[in-house]
């Protein structure tokens, strides 16, 4: 564990590196986002745009892997309990796969039993904010507050004295939230594979889950899914059996990114 810790502390500080050296915002720095891409087919990676690739590019936030390695990253958000979160961490400690959920403050107060399972069986935790605000309409102190908050909480109710990776919630931000992240020490990550999944009401089964998936493969993607639908549940152990038939391994964000991000370490301040 303490390991993943260490890995985590080193990329805070490689993304206060990208923080100090950005440029002064754009006047479409606060321009609101909502983050979309053109779906993967035939195993061709999902792309975000030209536009898109450089922006996040500049701030040190990715959302999927190299296109010659058949990696898959699963990622999870929780915002809140619906009953099938223990199912996907067995599926997952079955399989030994370790994911990277995003929580929310929520999650943190009123599932604290799971969020000190994912922890002790080495998944990692991802900053979903606290409150789930929509980041790009709060001041850049306010995005900070959002994170650090949920990091405070986090270190009342668990070993973890603070997360490294974070996501903006329902996706949607702007250039001043990515900064606010970068000055203290977070990386974004989004997420290049994702469907309709969080509607905790509208039960489609197992197979539903597994299509979608398939349908979206491929090499270097981030998995987005929501652990409230059973849909997933359901459908996880069959797409990880099917993925490793199809050559696929199971890679997790701290691998990602010390092998990807475009800032050398020498950059490290001393």
């Amino acid at each position: 564990m303490w390991k993943s810790h260490l890995v985590g502390i080193i990329i805070a500080t490689i993304i206060l590196s990208i923080g100090f050296m950005n440029k002064p915002f754009s006047a479409q720095a606060d321009k609101e986002i909502h983050w979309g891409l053109k779906k993967a087919t035939n195993e061709q990676q999902a792309e975000a745009g030209g536009e898109m690739d450089a922006l996040l590019k500049k701030h040190g936030s990715i959302y999927k892997g190299s296109a010659d390695e058949k990696i898959l990253y699963f990622t999870f958000d929780n915002g809140y309990e619906n009953g099938y979160t223990e199912s996907i961490l067995d599926t997952l400690k079955a399989e030994n796969i370790q994911a990277t959920f995003f929580l929310t403050g929520h999650y943190l107060e009123s599932a604290t039993p799971l969020v000190k399972r994912m922890i002790a069986e080495g998944h990692q935790i991802g900053n979903h904010s606290y409150g789930h605000p929509n980041l790009a309409r709060l001041s850049k102190d306010g995005v900070k507050k959002e994170l650090q908050k949920f990091d405070k909480r986090l270190s009342e109710l668990t070993s973890l004295t603070r997360t490294t990776v974070t996501r903006p919630p329902e996706g949607t931000f702007n250039e001043q939230v990515l900064e606010a992240a970068n000055e203290i020490g977070y990386q974004h990550i989004f997420w290049s594979v994702a469907f309709i999944d969080w509607h905790k009401d509208q039960k489609k089964g197992g197979k539903y889950a597994y299509d979608e998936l398939m349908s979206q493969i491929h090499p270097g993607a981030i998995i987005l899914m929501h652990t409230v639908s059973p849909d997933n549940a359901e459908g996880l152990p069959m797409f990880i059996k099917d993925a490793r038939k199809m050559g696929y391994t199971f890679g997790t964000l701290d691998d990602l990114v010390m092998n990807n991000l475009d800032i050398p370490l020498t950059l490290l301040p001393e």
